[in-house]
């Protein structure tokens, strides 16, 4: 492409967006607005017209799959890869700077990144080791706490000071937690996800030489996706940019739906307040849906109080009417999407199946549209059910390598040490643990010095010590091999394949999953220039590179938008996604939005927020369903249609009932008994029946009289009375400690204690 060239190919908006040249920019890009083509059209223009060296831009990406994009563009626009830019995730920029700067806070550079599965384990083993009894203080309670005070930057020293004395008796036991977790980190060389951007941060403010040599690197920082950032997030921007102050950042408070996991909507909001002087540019043009879905989604949003404000437009004039359907159940309402899919791809000129997505607000119900895609033989794909890289066989392998990579990660150590079997029982590696902390030394170097151990049974020092010699000698491989080749070799010496085979059909199933974890690591030998070109590898291995990789993979980054398959996902995974035809299910009062977000106004903001997104992936013809009732955690509910299509004009939509809704309202008058109470409720009752709100809160947990329950504050109790019904439910409990309480269920989290 010529000089400028790709500038004609913008409208004026966009152009205005790139055309800016130096000091803050906040670009509030609407759904489908082209905020991609914004942003790689900018970079190319920096370097190509402006002669900014790709080495001094710095650019942030919510995904991996997005980064790669990025670059893609680019190098199309430049006709050459812009070489020595940085970009990424947060996520992964702040990996890539430990890398070179972790000695700095005590850790190598051969840091272990924890997952969500490994920091767990970890957090329930700090919790037992200060004495908490982790069936009453559930670890993922405190790992809930723990990551909304690291992405708040609130360390382990301040979260003590703040609540080791509180009343919040829950918040007093997670400050016995956090530090003992972070010293276990540290013993252990690692780093947990939200350490990658809580140590970035860390290194800049604790180092001014270090901050200024970034600063003086990057002269200008574009962040993508602006409406999700967090504290530590912004934090880590403000850093950088303070000293060009040459910041674009893209975004929608629109589509901030993240505020659960720690995203501060203020960031965006509040832009122009951060950075004085800020530009403003809205992009409103929509490439991506018919003005029937626009018109919805616009009709939706506008509902919410707290935003910019902006109308989406498009030039795909009027499109197929919303089909807003009534089935009578979450099968029936399967059955029937099952059924216009299957239609579309029959019906001349017919669409693939990977041209239709089914969108849901939590992960539990795909498994109806399973049961019914399964049946028909229909093809699908799930993202963010059991994620790869999750599955037993592949974190088996993938321990192996982390030790191998980093001999302290006791972790790593005590999941594979007795996996194939080698001789090595509870017993020596109770003995072998207790001498390694006594000696101050790591589990691995204990099993090589094993027969020094004390007790510690004679079979048991042989497997230590073949387990250990192992280990060592793949290490030392590590630094001449490629990773997959390594990889090969390691599982070909613990005859891996025949262990599993002799697991039978299930065991064939893990061996593939393995044989494409190995493809995966060969695949990455070639990537390896292009990610780290500017780089010497002399401190890690390639190896290294590639568990940060694992560690770093989304959900959203393994939807394969080639495969001819029906995607189910939740709509928070669908965000930056689009397909011609989008089903949006479960659209029931209590499910989505669910029943807590009505006690918090912005919970209920992000709620439609969500289904705003949800409306958005739509290019051509959006559905949306609703089932009268619905199993949830093994009991019927019974439910009403979402207020949020409330929004939607009526002369957008064309209703459609099932046929199976004509049968369940042939059991009016007659009645059904309830689950919780061994009453009974109407079957026959209408939409507009005040008695229809009974059950709508369907978040809220059913308790009886006599059950034991847990609360996060006051512990262990059990229910002395329960009075009203639906979201006025309160229930009279006599605590172990504290004495008798009267709560509201919805506001009170308590769960039932099964022990």
């Amino acid at each position: 492409m010529t000089r400028g060239a790709y500038l004609e190919q913008l409208n004026q908006e966009q152009r205005e967006a790139v055309n800016h040249f130096e000091g803050p920019l906040l670009v509030l890009a609407g759904a489908g607005s082209g905020k991609t083509r914004v942003l790689t059209t900018r970079i190319a223009h920096l370097i190509q017209e402006r002669g900014v060296p790709p080495d001094r831009i710095l650019a942030v990406t919510f995904t991996n799959k997005a980064a790669g994009e990025l670059r893609d563009r680019i190098s199309s626009l430049l006709g050459e890869a812009p070489k020595g830019m940085w970009a990424g995730t947060f996520h992964a920029l702040g990996a890539r700077m430990l890398r070179r700067h972790a000695p700095l806070l005590g850790w190598s550079n051969t840091f272990t990144i924890f997952d969500a599965e490994q920091s767990l384990r970890l957090i329930k083993r700090t919790t037992e080791d200060v004495g908490l009894d982790t069936r009453r203080w559930s670890p993922k309670a405190i790992r809930g706490h723990l990551s909304a005070a690291k992405n708040q930057l609130i360390g382990p020293q301040q979260f003590v000071e703040e609540n080791a004395e509180g009343l919040d008796v829950f918040a007093r036991n997670v400050a016995k937690v956090y530090p003992a977790y972070q010293r276990s980190l540290r013993a252990q060389n690692a780093f947990d996800f939200d350490d990658l951007l809580v140590k970035p941060v860390e290194l800049l403010e604790s180092n001014a030489d270090l901050l200024e040599m970034y600063q003086s690197r990057f002269h200008f920082l574009l962040v993508d996706e602006y409406q999700d950032t967090n504290r530590a997030q912004f934090r880590f921007v403000e850093l950088l940019a303070s000293e060009h102050r040459n910041l674009m950042v893209v975004g929608d408070d629109d589509q901030s739906i993240y505020g659960w996991r720690g995203a501060d909507i203020r960031n965006i909001l509040d832009f122009e307040t951060a950075f004085v002087g800020a530009h403003t540019v809205r992009l409103e043009q929509n490439y991506r849906s018919t003005e029937v879905i626009l018109s919805a989604a616009n009709a939706v949003i506008a509902e919410n109080v707290d935003r910019k404000g902006k109308t989406l437009r498009t030039d795909r004039m009027g499109g197929e009417r919303i089909t807003l359907v009534t089935t009578s159940s979450e099968t029936d309402e399967a059955r029937w999407i099952a059924d216009q899919i299957e239609a579309r791809v029959s019906d001349g000129p017919g669409l693939a199946y990977r041209e239709m997505a089914i969108l849901y607000r939590t992960n539990a119900q795909s498994r109806a549209l399973e049961d019914v895609f399964r049946r028909r033989g229909l093809r699908y794909q799930i993202v963010g059910g059991v994620r790869f890289y999750e599955r037993r066989e592949i974190q088996d392998v993938l321990a192996y390598l982390r030790l191998i990579s980093n001999p302290l990660d006791a972790g790593a150590f005590e999941r594979v040490v007795s996996y194939p079997r080698r001789g090595v029982g509870n017993t020596s590696l109770e003995r072998l643990s207790a001498w390694a902390k006594a000696e101050e030394i790591s589990l691995l170097e204990a099993a090589a010095r094993a027969d020094e151990a004390p007790e510690v049974p004679k079979g048991g020092v042989r497997g230590l010590g073949a387990f250990a010699a192992l280990i060592q000698r793949h290490s030392a491989l590590a630094s001449q091999m490629r990773v997959g080749e390594l990889l090969e070799r390691l599982v070909e010496e613990l005859d891996l394949f025949r262990h599993l085979a002799d697991e039978g059909p299930e065991g064939e199933d893990r061996a593939d999953n393995v044989r494409e974890l190995i493809a995966s690591a060969l695949d990455y030998n070639s990537e390896l220039e292009q990610e780290f070109e500017e780089e010497t590898l002399d401190h890690f291995t390639e190896l290294d590179l590639f568990l940060q990789q694992v560690a770093l993979v989304a959900d959203v980054d393994r939807h394969d938008p080639d495969a001819d398959a029906v995607t189910l996902m939740t709509l928070h995974n669908a965000k930056g996604l689009e397909f011609p035809v989008v089903f949006i299910s479960g659209l029931e009062d209590g499910l989505f939005p669910l029943g807590r977000a009505y006690d918090n106004p912005s919970e209920l903001e992000e709620e439609r927020r969500l289904f705003y997104v949800g409306i958005t992936r739509a290019k051509n013809k959006l559905y949306l369903t609703h089932a009268r009732r619905r199993r949830r955690a093994g009991e019927v509910m019974f439910g009403r249609l979402s207020p949020f299509v409330d929004a939607i004009p009526p002369e957008l939509v064309e209703k459609v009932t099932t046929a199976g809704v004509s049968e369940f309202a042939g059991y009016a008058g007659t009645r059904a008994v309830r689950p919780d109470t061994g009453g009974s409720i109407d079957l026959g009752l209408g939409d507009d029946d005040p008695a229809f709100d009974a059950g709508l809160n369907q978040d809220l947990p059913r308790f009886v009289k006599g059950e034991a329950v847990l609360h996060d504050t006051f512990g262990s109790g059990r229910v002395g009375e329960v009075t009203g019904f639906g979201r006025d439910l309160k229930v009279t409990i006599h605590f172990e400690t504290v004495g008798t309480k009267r709560l509201l269920v919805r506001y009170a989290g308590l769960r039932r204690d099964f022990d």
